[in-house]
């Protein structure tokens, strides 16, 4: 356990101190978002604090990761690179979509060539193995867009990655999966050591950069945690540990396609934050109340590891009821409707 502390530390370290830098160069370099009617904040603010993320992530896993599983982290730090550098492009120069997304495809391809891949489907014979790499590249693409989507208040997205990068590390130290908790260390202390600057009132966005890296380690750690409990059952907990920007991406998609509006679209004041402040929460009060939410998820799915097959199909079954519900309430009983805007914090 001293070891993964010593990862924590290291990352937060880094981005303590690399996050200011970055600020500064984002300043110099012209990677600004600049205010306007569909955004949330009223001045220019700096969007190159994901660099510090990744940085503070990478020097961590390379100064105190264990090599003996050094071809898969490899991997998923190769494809970790690859999304991050994307997202530094297209916060400084803009991206089309269908090069981000075809960018992330490649960057889940690279997980599936060292070996990582979801392995949930293993009842189908040889010739139907395909399915599983399907899966892998719509969860790792899924997962990248939704926590880029979060990234939408200040210290939302930053926040959220934190929690769910603490139960991973709980769940994979508890397993003795090294390579998952140390990944998920790195990205803790990263996140919180970002957070600092990133929470309301915040000084740095991450951009693209950084919700894209995030998104995919913990996408790629989802899919690397291994349980006791059969397959039936723990596939579950990475898609509850997650459950929150998986929440959010639905609630976007459900309602940009009854209003008519691109679903693909990363702009608009259409997010779950958004109903919350709607509903009269300030901005911090909506994101403290998104991080009980991430909690709460996170505790559930602490629970799934040692549920039963009913217990556990039981217990999603209540979670999936809630979410239908509150999906409901927030789309359908929400006062004024917004149309698609950026959705940057």
């Amino acid at each position: 356990m001293a070891g993964y502390m010593m990862i924590f530390v290291v990352a937060l370290l880094g981005a303590i101190v690399g996050t200011p830098v970055m600020r500064r160069l984002a300043v110099r370099a012209g990677a600004m978002d600049q205010p306007s009617a569909r955004k949330v904040h009223a001045n220019p603010m700096p969007r190159l604090g994901g660099v510090a993320i990744y940085v503070a992530s990478i020097v961590a896993l390379v100064l105190l990761g264990d090599q003996f599983y050094v071809s898969q982290a490899v991997g998923i730090l190769a494809g970790a690179t690859m999304v991050s550098f994307l997202g530094v492009w297209d916060d400084r120069w803009g991206v089309r979509p269908i090069v981000k997304l075809g960018g992330q495809v490649l960057a889940a391809l690279v997980l599936i060539a060292t070996g990582i891949q979801v392995q949930f489907v293993r009842f189908l014979p040889p010739d139907w193995t395909f399915v599983n790499e399907i899966v892998t590249v719509v969860w790792v693409v899924g997962i990248t867009n939704a926590l880029n989507f979060l990234d939408n208040m200040d210290g939302l997205s930053s926040g959220v990655a934190a929690v769910a990068a603490g139960f991973f590390l709980l769940l994979a130290a508890f397993s003795g999966q090294y390579l998952v908790a140390s990944l998920a260390a790195a990205l803790l202390g990263a996140c919180v050591g970002f957070l600092y600057y990133n929470f309301n009132p915040a000084s740095i966005f991450m951009g693209d950069s950084g919700s894209l890296f995030i998104g995919f380690m913990l996408a790629a750690v989802g899919i690397k945690l291994r349980f006791d409990n059969p397959d039936i059952v723990t596939w579950m907990v990475p898609v509850m540990v997650l459950g929150l920007p998986i929440f959010d991406t639905t609630l976007v998609f459900v309602s940009r396609i009854r209003r008519r509006v691109n679903p693909f679209t990363t702009a608009g004041k259409d997010h779950t934050s958004h109903r919350l402040t709607d509903m009269g929460f300030t901005r911090r009060e909506a994101v403290l109340i998104l991080y009980m939410v991430c909690v709460v998820f996170g505790m559930i799915a602490l629970f799934l590891t040692r549920a039963t097959v009913p217990e556990a199909y039981a217990t999603a079954g209540v979670v999936g009821a809630v979410a239908v519900f509150a999906l409901v309430r927030l789309e359908w009983g929400r006062r004024k409707p917004t149309d698609a805007g950026q959705n940057t914090s």
